[in-house]
């Protein structure tokens, strides 16, 4: 299971959002996969910088699937509640806090509310089996997860990636985690500061 925590790498899911929402739109649903979504920190994050770039109609369209892997930790109970610890929400814009964030039962917590929430779907999923959560997506969001891969697997997780994807879907990855040259054919790097890339043919 990856780590991660609120507003990581905030810029590259910008450029993500500011790429994908244009490509999309018209779409009836469109569809995100956070894989190697840890404890959901990273997959809120992303519905936070959606729900703030796209109109109300475009969001209500949006379905993020969130996965990871490690089922013994029950980690998806606490992606479906939602519920986190402000000491993690401190990196969080004061703005954003007060727009989708509410307290919480237990105190010290604030919980998301509901405008995100229902835009998440919890799976869990093994990314090496290489089979995908889905398809049709027109952004995978994978980062802090294919470092723990043998090199020969993560040129097969990216191959499954680009199956995976809509034609000219949008691929975000970790900015330590270049593309491997096997499978540098299948994608276009569209931004010079993050490693942010489209998907070749179909």
């Amino acid at each position: 299971m990856a780590f991660t925590f609120f507003m990581r790498d905030q810029p590259t899911l910008e450029h993500a959002a500011d790429h994908m929402i244009p490509y999309a739109s018209g779409r009836s649903r469109i569809k995100i996969w956070d894989a190697g979504c840890a404890l959901g920190q990273e997959t809120y994050t992303i519905a936070m910088i959606f729900a703030e770039k796209m109109n109300s109609f475009g969001f209500k369209n949006l379905r993020i699937d969130a996965t990871d892997h490690d089922s013994a930790n029950n980690f998806g109970d606490i992606v479906n509640a939602a519920t986190y610890p402000n000491d993690e929400l401190q990196r969080t814009p004061a703005e954003l806090l007060a727009k989708y964030f509410e307290p919480a039962e237990k105190p010290g917590h604030s919980r998301v509310k509901p405008i995100l929430r229902d835009r998440i779907y919890f799976q869990y999923h093994d990314l090496l089996s290489l089979k995908p959560a889905g398809q049709d997506y027109c952004l995978i969001v994978c980062k802090n997860v294919l470092l723990h891969f043998q090199y020969p697997e993560r040129v097969e997780v990216f191959k499954m990636f680009h199956q995976a994807l809509a034609p000219g879907g949008y691929l975000a990855n970790e900015n330590t985690q270049k593309l491997p040259q096997e499978v540098a054919h299948l994608f276009t790097q569209v931004v010079p500061d993050a490693q942010l890339y489209k998907k070749i043919g179909d």
